[in-house]
């Protein structure tokens, strides 16, 4: 099934998810239990199919429970955004897509990948969306409270009558939104076909891992969350953008044979504001660079003297009993802060940063490249960063300086120094339910696991 951003009200996942919350872990009662996952207005079709209201809540909303949510799927560097969703009397997988790359203020787009009924008295029936036969038998297993696997038992429905070569001019319509003839940058093409040939050996049998939406907190600089963002060739990835004190963090959700997904494509230092150049130097790609090196230049004697003072304090002897300790000894005369750098005004972090409404003028330097020419011309403030490059396979990763832009409360950008590149990020608007993570720590472990997988 064609994947759609602007399908009918009943077909919208979003839609539907907001009227569901999971229910409790226990059988619970059958009444209470319609109403958490909010099928009582759709008991009445029961009627035609002579299943129980019992038989639905048992052996399919509390026993599927555990999957309703948003998922990464294990598809290589590549990932994924899944949402499982109660939908009447379905229980349906959507899979989020970028819209059509460089539209990064275009709505996400989402197809079906599978469903889960009750037709029967016996059981939940499971079915395969994937392809474009209609649906088709296939198989669920929950491995664990926050995996689950699926597996198509007709593969045979995923192919075309014109065989791989329809397929994949089928496919690059749906993913890119053009034919193999309107890209011509070789280099592209060679991703967009490695990118079909890899993803389209699972046939939609996956494993799945949870993941959370980043919690929130009213001194962060804008509200976290999922964005789209532009990277370059590779077309558009989704972006989870989430704060850790004084450090905001992209982590991709979506990725490529560069940086794959599960890795932290941009660190933003909140502590380090930086002011860009004068209007007249905005187009100076060497002036930018300057100012941005100067930055970077004074995090790393800011770290030196912190490991130095750790490693005086970890040398120092332990003071007499009953007596305070020692204050730590001055690291030297703190350096003033570098040209074109502003320190925060008092606090620490983007509480002591909230972004002004008045913005200030902002242009690409001449020489930085960027997929979408449509991108602010004003911004409320910049901070230093620093963006993951790697070779292809993930290969000598190394983190280089850049420039976090802050737009406004919905789009953000990062300038890549030795890129020479632009990316630009807006948010995913779609609303997701049981999705929050249950506690700040539980996010911050979850972000762990789904980076160790393509470390």
């Amino acid at each position: 099934m064609a994947p759609v951003s602007n399908p009918p009200m009943w077909l919208r996942p979003e839609q539907k998810g907001q009227r569901f919350r999971l229910g409790s872990d226990g059988g619970g009662d059958l009444e209470k239990g319609s109403r958490e996952y909010g099928v009582c207005e759709n008991l009445r079709k029961l009627e035609i199919t002579g299943v129980s209201c019992r038989d639905v809540y048992a052996k399919l909303l509390h026993r599927y429970r555990h999957i309703l949510g948003l998922w990464q799927p294990d598809i290589g560097p590549y990932g994924g955004l899944l949402n499982v969703v109660v939908d009447g009397l379905f229980i349906i997988g959507w899979m989020y897509l970028p819209p059509h790359d460089p539209h990064v203020d275009d709505p996400m787009r989402f197809k079906p990948l599978f469903r889960i009924h009750l037709m029967e008295r016996k059981s939940a029936t499971v079915e395969c969306m994937y392809g474009h036969k209609g649906p088709h038998h296939g198989h669920i297993q929950i491995v664990k409270k926050d995996e689950f696997s699926t597996k198509c038992n007709q593969t045979d429905h995923h192919r075309m009558s014109g065989g791989r070569q329809e397929e994949f001019r089928t496919w690059l319509r749906e993913e890119w939104g053009r034919t193999l003839e309107d890209i011509f940058h070789e280099h592209m093409q060679e991703l967009i076909l490695m990118k079909f040939i890899y993803t389209s050996q699972y046939d939609n049998c996956l494993t799945y891992r949870r993941i959370y939406l980043p919690p929130s907190h009213p001194d962060d600089l804008i509200k976290p969350g999922l964005f789209k963002g532009t990277y370059g060739s590779h077309g558009l990835e989704i972006v989870m953008l989430s704060f850790h004190g004084r450090r905001a963090r992209g982590t991709k959700i979506t990725g490529d044979p560069n940086i794959p997904a599960g890795q932290q494509t941009v660190e933003v230092d909140l502590r380090h504001r930086i002011q860009l150049p004068e209007a007249e130097n905005l187009h100076n790609f060497n002036e930018l660079s300057r100012v941005v090196l100067e930055v970077r230049e004074q995090v790393r004697q800011e770290q030196q003297r912190q490991q130095e003072g750790a490693q005086e304090d970890s040398q120092d002897p332990a003071p007499p009993a009953g007596e305070p300790p020692a204050k730590e000894a001055a690291a030297g005369p703190a350096e003033g802060p570098a040209e074109g750098h502003q320190e925060p005004e008092g606090g620490s972090g983007a509480a002591a940063q909230q972004p002004t409404e008045s913005g200030q003028p902002f242009v690409l330097p001449v020489g930085v490249s960027s997929r979408n020419e449509d991108y602010p011309r004003t911004c409320r403030m910049c901070f230093y960063g620093t963006g993951l490059i790697a070779g292809h396979g993930f290969t000598s990763p190394e983190r280089t300086p850049g420039v976090f832009i802050l737009f406004d409360d919905d789009r953000f950008g990062f300038i890549w120094l030795e890129l020479k590149s632009f990316s630009l990020y807006s948010r995913v608007k779609a609303t997701f339910q049981n999705a929050d993570a249950p506690s700040p720590q539980a996010f911050d472990e979850m972000l762990k696991n789904i980076q160790s997988l393509t470390s």
